[in-house]
């Protein structure tokens, strides 16, 4: 069991633990350019150097130099201020994109397309996320779309059984768009806020994949013309910077609303999550920092920037 799984620890110690590995590398790559008593513009190649390395990218380290400089170029600095510094400026970049996943759609029910590449955690983030909303006291319905794959279909049938929520599925190589079809309809008659649609994560052809969702997207569309109403991403954080390409894909070939970063277990390279922050804006509705049904939450952006920058 990963120490962010356990689940005698608090949010914040789960988030260290899910952060571990990104969290350490900065602190001493931090710790290592502060040789100076001021803050020089070799010291400042210095950190954006660090920041670079633990995975914020170099957009989002660029920024963060550029702030620092204009803040505090000249002045004396510690190891404990330039961390506290470097946390506020990546809470800056994080905190525009802190958007929990909201139940509005009129009329219901809101249909949640939740896409991502195979093994990225997709199936074990929808059962997640139902659990999050029904935590709210929203119903709940799961949507098997991705009928490529039998395992798919039967993973989410265990985890709706589990966490108790009706889930529509149809038989291994049939049409998404079917299941999408009679899910809402079964979602409508029963008076379900929230249809979260598993879909399929095949990025071997693009274009069998782009005609898929749309073919999946005309369906809602006859059926309600607001739907989807969010398109959401579960991007794995152990791909690091691979998983930036990933949001560059989907969103040509989806649409993609928000993100979800799922695999925050202390081995991932969380800085991802503020290079994906600076470099997209797109909403981050959620992380994940282990394998059970509560490890699931939306992030706080001050809590999430100083546990990175090792300062919480």
């Amino acid at each position: 069991m990963s120490e962010a799984d356990n689940p005698g620890k608090s949010w914040t110690d789960r988030l260290f633990g899910g952060f571990r590995k990104t969290s350490e590398r900065l602190s001493e790559n931090l710790t290592s350019v502060v040789g100076t008593a001021k803050l020089d513009d070799a010291t400042l190649d210095d950190v954006e150097d660090a920041l670079i390395m633990s995975d914020l990218g170099p957009s989002a380290a660029a920024r963060i130099r550029s702030r620092l400089a204009e803040k505090r170029f000249g002045l004396e600095i510690s190891q404990r201020e330039l961390k506290e510094a470097v946390a506020e400026e990546i809470a800056e970049i994080l905190r525009p994109v802190a958007k929990p996943l909201e139940i509005t759609a009129f009329p219901r029910p809101q249909v949640i397309l939740v896409i991502g590449v195979n093994g990225s955690g997709k199936t074990t983030t929808i059962a997640k996320l139902a659990h999050l909303l029904q935590e709210d006291d929203y119903g709940v319905m799961l949507a098997a779309g991705d009928t490529f794959r039998a395992a798919a279909i039967g993973q989410l049938a265990t985890w709706a059984e589990r966490i108790n929520v009706p889930i529509i599925r149809g038989p291994e190589g049939g049409d998404p768009a079917s299941v999408v079809f009679d899910a809402v309809k079964a979602a409508t008659d029963k008076g379900i806020d929230a249809l979260i649609v598993d879909t399929a994560g095949r990025l071997q052809n693009k274009r069998e994949l782009m005609d898929e969702l749309a073919k999946i997207r005309r369906v809602l569309g006859r059926l309600n013309p607001e739907a989807p109403h969010d398109v959401v991403l579960v991007l794995d954080a152990t791909n690091g910077q691979n998983a930036l390409a990933q949001i560059d894909v989907f969103k040509e070939v989806a649409g993609v609303t928000g993100l979800i970063m799922t695999k925050l277990d202390g081995t991932a390279r969380g800085g991802v999550l503020v290079a994906a922050a600076e470099q997209y804006g797109l909403p981050i509705h959620a992380i994940g920092v282990g394998e059970k049904i509560d490890d699931l939450r939306p992030f706080d952006p001050d809590l999430v920037a100083r546990v990175i920058a090792g300062v919480a």
